[in-house]
């Protein structure tokens, strides 16, 4: 068996109630941050609605476009089972209640927000916010692990732009269209594979 076929999902494609209740439980998981994280861990690990590929193919998608990643991950994946009805299904889970907590937890904030424990509590919760994004990252690199052209692409994008702080949207511009050259489907006798020179 390979690995692909282990991250296959295995469970149905969600229905509507379910878009919406997964993305709620997305949204409520991740405070503090690392809603990719929350995201990839109940969609693909928990919820098998979808294969790992799948996922890093809407998540890719999602940053392309303007506004949250999350949001647009959202609307990506209830299109992707339910059409504009399951966009909408999921984009209310991620939302509505979410909204209503914010607003109140940011009343709270304002009121005891002179506290040093709020502080403290606050700086841990960001903190295992970031091990959950590592978390996906290691995740995600071991699927790519054995494709040179992937580690490279990602190698260079971390290095452009944390060392040459190049700029998100020229970077896209470039690396997005090299990338798409790259792994554009081609017939089986002249598509390249992992580690073979073109």
């Amino acid at each position: 068996m390979t690995d692909a076929s282990k991250l296959s999902p295995t469970a149905p494609a969600p229905g509507l109630r379910q878009l919406f209740s997964g993305m709620l439980m997305v949204a409520l998981s991740a405070f503090g941050g690392g809603l990719s994280a929350w995201s990839q861990r109940i969609i693909v690990e928990q919820r098998r609605w979808m294969s790992n590929e799948e996922f890093l193919t809407g998540l890719t998608v999602a940053r392309l476009f303007p506004g949250p990643n999350q949001i647009n991950m959202a609307v990506y994946v209830g299109t992707f089972f339910r059409g504009l009805p399951g966009a909408l299904a999921a984009l209310a889970g991620m939302l509505l209640v979410p909204f209503t907590l914010l607003m109140g937890v940011g009343l709270l904030y304002f009121e005891f927000h002179t506290l040093p424990a709020l502080d403290r509590v606050l700086a841990g919760v960001v903190a295992a916010a970031a091990g959950m994004a590592l978390s996906m990252g290691f995740k995600i690199l071991d699927q790519y692990w054995k494709d040179p052209m992937a580690l490279l692409l990602a190698a260079v994008t971390f290095v452009l732009m944390t060392f040459f702080h190049v700029r998100l949207v020229p970077l896209v511009l470039v690396a997005g269209p090299l990338a798409m050259a790259w792994y554009w489907p081609r017939p089986s006798h002249t598509r390249p594979t992992a580690g073979a020179p073109r």
